[in-house]
């Protein structure tokens, strides 16, 4: 028995779906999938895209259409839901999803990106303290728990292409990644460099400008974050490169043991 857990960023749901998304969920059926940057809302959407075929589906939308918007599919029923963070312009921008399944805590997050303009970068840091906060209460609660999600953050240099060209940019600042540092430190278990700890060009998001994906200069911001006693049960982790389906690519691990 086991236990596979997505994530992806997939720049509009709607776009995704148009890439194949419906045949890729089908052919992959994880139990647990989690999706950030739906950009559309549940009336905006045919019933193979918001309620798949064998999946519980639970959305949080932005209140501006077209705009980020969190979701968690499972092959199995929520037991319960949390469709906030506590931090009244993160929750209006959709960014935050706690459902839990049985003993296992499940979120699905949408760090904000800070490369628009300095405002934005100020917001991020005020997210990324607040979402600390959250994770440290989680742990406190000493179930199992994954966090998921876009986190906007590449940790090492391993991680990103060119890592002193890109020292001064929003997603790779000594500020950020020390934050990672920190957050990890409170027990977290990054499951795909655990499990993959000396691979290099293990992105997960490529810009669409300059031919990026072709040239492969990545970044890998999203992750999959194990509590430690659900992290020791992680035997495989890999992210879906040639999946299609968004500037982001799947990001997949399996643990032993079912839900």
């Amino acid at each position: 028995m086991s236990l596979t857990i997505c994530s992806l960023n997939c720049n509009g749901i709607r776009s995704a779906g148009r890439k194949g998304f419906g045949e890729w969920l089908q052919k992959h059926q994880p139990d647990v999938l989690c999706l950030q940057e739906l950009r559309a809302w549940p009336e905006q959407l045919d019933a193979d895209l918001l309620q798949p075929a064998g999946y519980h589906t639970h959305w949080v939308n932005a209140e501006k259409k077209g705009y980020s918007g969190v979701a968690v599919y499972s092959r199995r029923p929520f037991d319960r839901v949390v469709e906030k963070s506590g931090l009244d312009w993160g929750d209006s921008e959709g960014r935050f999803l706690r459902v839990e399944i049985g003993d296992l805590v499940v979120v699905s997050v949408y760090v904000p990106s800070g490369s628009a303009k300095s405002e934005r970068q100020t917001l991020k840091y005020e997210y990324m303290d607040h979402l600390a906060e959250l994770t440290q209460g989680i742990l406190n609660e000493g179930r199992p728990a994954i966090v998921c999600g876009d986190i906007n953050i590449c940790h090492k240099a391993i991680d990103i292409h060119n890592p002193k060209g890109n020292a001064k940019n929003s997603g790779f600042l000594p500020e950020e990644r020390a934050w990672f540092d920190d957050w990890l430190a409170q027990g977290w278990v990054d499951t795909q460099r655990v499990l993959n700890p000396d691979v290099a060009g293990l992105y997960s998001w490529w810009s669409n400008r300059g031919r990026a994906r072709e040239k492969d200069l990545g970044w890998r911001i999203d992750y999959l974050l194990a509590t430690p006693d659900l992290g020791e049960r992680a035997r495989e982790a890999w992210i879906e490169r040639k999946a299609g389906l968004s500037d982001h690519a799947p990001c997949f691990v399996v643990f032993d043991g079912g839900l």
